[in-house]
This record gives structure tokens, C-alpha cells and sequence, in this order.
């Protein structure tokens, strides 16, 4: 196993996502609002910025190779980037506003698309170090039509999907535990919120963020605060291994590659010190490979 840096450190990495066309891993920086796009094959990076405020995911919209779906501060938009070093960011369509009505600040965090491509994203409340309201939401996007499906989030996190275990994960960071949903893929539906993982009762320090699944249905989880990705077995519970990472806060991760065996990490530099931290990394040689991801659909 080897962990390799393979971009230079940002504020605050996240929403990573490989396209299986382009071959290639784009993500975000979410407080300098700027979407990046690396190609392993070649070396190549490009970065460029979205005009509006922070920027908590990107997702490709599927059919094309220049379009998004991304989150802009409250705001889902399809927007459209050439992937270009610099490139200009247009705006295609404004999806919606969320949390309409909400006085605490709040703004996007983190979305993926499902397996019939629709989009699940959630907010966070930004005053969560500071107080215990839980101000966020979870949303499911289909076709541009927004619909909540719960509140009383503090930092929405940590989507996967197991069609085999008729299943979602999702994680509310500060709860420092992760969910399972019974997951309807033919409606989109969720429901019978269970909890499969306590960080607290497992001694993991840090706080569940971005998360994953292989293909033997184990989820991968970058761990915030916790300078560590850990794999797990959400049917038992089971800790089965847990993987150092050169970087405090450790946000995000996605499998990729041309086999789909390289597993890329985002993490943030912001509130700490060290010479990797908000760097990207890629691990390769852990013997297991991932599932493809999805993009968004538009009927």
C-alpha cells in the first residue's frame, strides 16, 4: 500500500468524484470556491472558480463532458466548465434554493448522485462548533425537482449506496456516527434510520465526513480530525482496517482509476499545521477495488 500526493495543499478539499469517461477525478475547494480536475494518466491539473460564493460539491451531469451539478452556498446549479486550466464557468440553470426560511447561515456541503441519477445533497448549520442547533437538511434532486426528506442536520455527510443490501449511508457529522436507510433505487425513497457505526464506542477520534463503498460492500470513511481513512463492515459494524493519512483533517474519498483499485483522499489545510495537510492523495496497493460512481441525470 502507498499513499501519493498528488495535488498541492488547498483550504478545504472536498465532494471528490471520478469520472469514468474522462478518466479523471474532479473536486472541490469548497471555501475558495474552485472546482479541480486532475488526469492520472497524464499528470494533468486544471482548476478554475465559480462565481457566487462556496461551492460544496461538483457532480458530472450525465450524457456530457462539460456540465455540473454542483452547490452554491443554498443554491443547486447546473453549471458549465470546458475543464480547462482557468476555464470560464457558466451558469446553465439555477436548480433551486434550499433552506428558504432558515435565519442561521447555513450552505450546501456535499451531494452524489444515485444509481438511476438523482441527486442527494444535504447543508450544514456554520454555527455548529459554537452551538448545538442542528439547522441543516437532507434534499433528494430529481429532474430539478427539490424535495427535503429530513432536517435536524448539523453537517450533512458521508453518502453510499448498496444496491445488493437495499441500503443508504448517510452521516451528520457531529453525531460521530454513521446512518443506514432502507433505500428504494425504483422510487428514490428512504426510511428506517438505523445506526451502524459509533465512533465513540470504536475509540475513532474525529468525526465521520466523506464516505465510500467497495465492491464487497464495505464502506471506506474519511475520518475529520482523525488523520486516518477507515474501512468498515456496515452489516456487523466491524472495524476492519484503518489507514493513516499525512493530513489532520482528512475529508473525503472516492474510488477511481482505470480498475477502479485507486482510492483518492481530499483533506483541508484550514486551522492546522503541517506540510500535507489540504493536499490530495491517492492510495494505491490496498487489494480492493471500488464500485463506479453516477452522475446526474436529467429526464
Amino acid at each position: 500500500m502507498q499513499v501519493s500526493k498528488i495535488w498541492e495543499p488547498v483550504v478545504l478539499g472536498e465532494g471528490p468524484h471520478w469520472d469514468e469517461k474522462q478518466r479523471c477525478l474532479f473536486f472541490v475547494s469548497i471555501n475558495e470556491s474552485t472546482l479541480h480536475k486532475y488526469v492520472p494518466a497524464t499528470g494533468e491539473q486544471a482548476k478554475t472558480k465559480v462565481e457566487g460564493g462556496r461551492v460544496g460539491f461538483i457532480v458530472p451531469v450525465e450524457g456530457t463532458t462539460d456540465q455540473f451539478v454542483v452547490g452554491v452556498e443554498r443554491t443547486f446549479q447546473i453549471v458549465k466548465w470546458d475543464g480547462s486550466n482557468g476555464g470560464k464557468v457558466e451558469v446553465v440553470k439555477v436548480i433551486g434554493e434550499v433552506d428558504q426560511g432558515v435565519t442561521s447561515p447555513t450552505r450546501i456541503n456535499d451531494g452524489k448522485a444515485d444509481p438511476r441519477g438523482r441527486l442527494f445533497a444535504g447543508t450544514m448549520d456554520l454555527e455548529y462548533a459554537s452551538s448545538p442547533d442542528r439547522n441543516g437538511s437532507f434534499y433528494c434532486i430529481d429532474n430539478n425537482k427539490i424535495v427535503k426528506l429530513c432536517g435536524n442536520i448539523q453537517i450533512s455527510n458521508g453518502l453510499a449506496w448498496d444496491l445488493r443490501e437495499k441500503a443508504m449511508y448517510y452521516t451528520d457529522s457531529t453525531e460521530r456516527k454513521i446512518r443506514r436507510y432502507d433505500y428504494d433505487v425504483d422510487t428514490g425513497d428512504i426510511s428506517n434510520k438505523e445506526y451502524i457505526f459509533d465512533f465513540e464506542k470504536n475509540s475513532i477520534e474525529g468525526f465521520p465526513d466523506g464516505t465510500t463503498i467497495d465492491s464487497e460492500g464495505n464502506l471506506w470513511v474519511a475520518v475529520f480530525n482523525g488523520s486516518c481513512v477507515i474501512k468498515i463492515d456496515p452489516r456487523n459494524g466491524k472495524l476492519l482496517q484503518k489507514i493513516p493519512i499525512p493530513a489532520k483533517k482528512v475529508t473525503s474519498v472516492i474510488f477511481g482509476g482505470d480498475n477502479y483499485d485507486v482510492l483518492f483522499v481530499t483533506s483541508a489545510s484550514f486551522e492546522v499545521e503541517g506540510p500535507q495537510c489540504g493536499c490530495t492523495f491517492m492510495i494505491t496497493g490496498l487489494g480492493v477495488k471500488g464500485l463506479p460512481g453516477y452522475n446526474y441525470k436529467l429526464v
